[in-house]
C-alpha cells in the first residue's frame, strides 16, 4: 500500500512539473478587429505554443436592439437609437432569430467555434496560406460548419491576434 501511495505521489508531482513546463511556453495574443464590416468589432484572442495556435476565441460586439442583453453598464453604452452595445456570444440564442431574414441558419457561436477549430493547430503562415488570394465567398466554403459570410475577416482577426503575441 505504501509503495502504491508513494508511486501515485511521485506521479502527481511529475505531472504537475510537466504541466508547469508546458504552460510556460504558452503566450497570449489579442486583437481588436473589424471582421464584420463597419457595424461591429471583434476581439480575437489566441493562446500560442511557439508558433502554433493552440486555442482561439472570437468575441464580437455590436449595438443591438430591443430584447438583447447589453454589456455591463449598458446605460453608458447606448446609442442615439436606444440600442445597447452587446456581446454576440452572450446573445447567441436571440441573435440567429433576429438574423433569420438575412439567411442565418445556425447559432453564431457554432460558426465562431468552427472558425476557431480551423485555426487551432496551425501556424500564422499556414493560416495566411489558407486565405491567400481567397474571396469572402470562397472562405465561407473553406471552413466546415461555418456559415458566416465574414469567415475571412474572422480568420484575419485571429492572425492579427497571433501576430500580437509578445
Amino acid at each position: 500500500r505504501k509503495t502504491v501511495s508513494l508511486f501515485l505521489a511521485v506521479l502527481m508531482v511529475a505531472m504537475l512539473a510537466l504541466g508547469a513546463t508546458a504552460m510556460a511556453e504558452v503566450k497570449l495574443g489579442q486583437a481588436v478587429y473589424a471582421a464584420h464590416g463597419t457595424k461591429a468589432f471583434c476581439v480575437a484572442t489566441v493562446a500560442m505554443n511557439g508558433d502554433v495556435i493552440e486555442s482561439a476565441l472570437i468575441e464580437e460586439f455590436q449595438f443591438l436592439g430591443e430584447g438583447f442583453e447589453g454589456v455591463p453598464n449598458p446605460e453608458s453604452f447606448t446609442n442615439a437609437e436606444g440600442s445597447v452595445l452587446g456581446s454576440k456570444r452572450a446573445n447567441d440564442e436571440a441573435y440567429p432569430t433576429a438574423m433569420a431574414g438575412a439567411g442565418a441558419t445556425q447559432s453564431l457561436v457554432t460558426s465562431y467555434e468552427a472558425i476557431e477549430a480551423f485555426a487551432e493547430g496551425k501556424t500564422v503562415a499556414e493560416l495566411e496560406e489558407a486565405i491567400n488570394g481567397k474571396t469572402k465567398e470562397e472562405m465561407v466554403d473553406a471552413v466546415s460548419s461555418s456559415t458566416l459570410v465574414d469567415t475571412l475577416g474572422y480568420i484575419e482577426a485571429i492572425i492579427a491576434a497571433a501576430n500580437n503575441v509578445k
